[in-house]
């Protein structure tokens, strides 16, 4: 098969949870881009429409928007459930939902801590459980937990969402080996710092801002639309050894 011919996601079904902004609304276009008839969740059935429809209309996919809270089981379990019934499958599932609170550890709250976690790592466990039958009973799946430079690295005031993002690259390791028997790939994509709506703190205080670039070897912060490759080679056949992977897209942060 032709090389590029590898990475046409034409007949597969992908989920793109928190697919109606920033990466994952960016992942959930290259993937229908590619090929693929995309369905992103969202906490808001009118944001996840809204996306779906923008997405829909760039690329001539079939792109649905579904309401789900990944950190409930039954929500995770009846959207990936309404997504084989009316989409006709799924083949790749991109777990993107997350939240950041950032403070020092003696201001935060167990609440604070069990938010995050809630989302970044059992809403994670929780797609992946849902998606497990299916999955292994067509022997063919391309799973892409979104971990960060955070979870290899650490910053101050981040324990939540550190703590979590390590968590998500560990769990990708063990669905890895649990899951290659059945022909499914499990990787994590490690992003540095991107101009979405969640760091919006930062790129906003011109002291933090400056930090963050001066760590960045490429010297700038990653623009939305450059996350899409990396997605795609991970949901294609291009990559069909790879699995267990984290794979960094940081400008170069992490190989200080």
């Amino acid at each position: 098969m032709p090389i590029l011919d590898k990475f046409n996601l034409t007949g597969r079904v992908a989920l793109v949870t928190g697919g109606n902004r920033g990466l994952g609304q960016q992942m959930a276009l290259a993937l229908a881009e590619a090929g693929a008839d995309v369905a992103l969740t969202s906490r808001d059935q009118d944001r996840a429409d809204e996306a779906a429809a923008q997405i829909a209309q760039a690329t001539g996919r079939t792109v649905l928007g579904y309401a789900c809270d990944v950190s409930s089981s039954d929500e995770t379990t009846n959207v990936v459930r309404q997504v084989i019934a009316e989409l006709g499958g799924l083949h790749i599932v991109v777990n993107n939902a997350g939240i950041n609170i950032r403070g020092p550890i003696d201001e935060l709250t167990p609440e604070d801590f069990r938010k995050v976690l809630d989302t970044n790592v059992v809403g994670v466990w929780n797609i992946c459980r849902a998606a497990a039958g299916h999955l292994k009973g067509q022997k063919y799946g391309r799973v892409i937990n979104i971990g960060s430079t955070l979870s290899v690295i650490a910053l101050a005031d981040r324990t939540p969402y550190t703590s979590s993002k390590g968590a998500v690259l560990q769990m990708s390791r063990a669905l890895a080996l649990e899951w290659a028997p059945y022909g499914i790939t499990v990787n994590t994509m490690l992003p540095g710092p991107f101009a979405t709506e969640m760091n919006t703190p930062l790129k906003e205080d011109p002291v933090k801002y400056q930090e963050f670039i001066a760590k960045i070897p490429l010297g700038r912060w990653g623009n939305l639309d450059e996350i899409g490759g990396l997605a795609v080679f991970l949901a294609s056949d291009a990559a069909s050894f790879v699995t267990g992977a984290g794979v960094t897209i940081d400008g170069g942060w992490t190989v200080h």
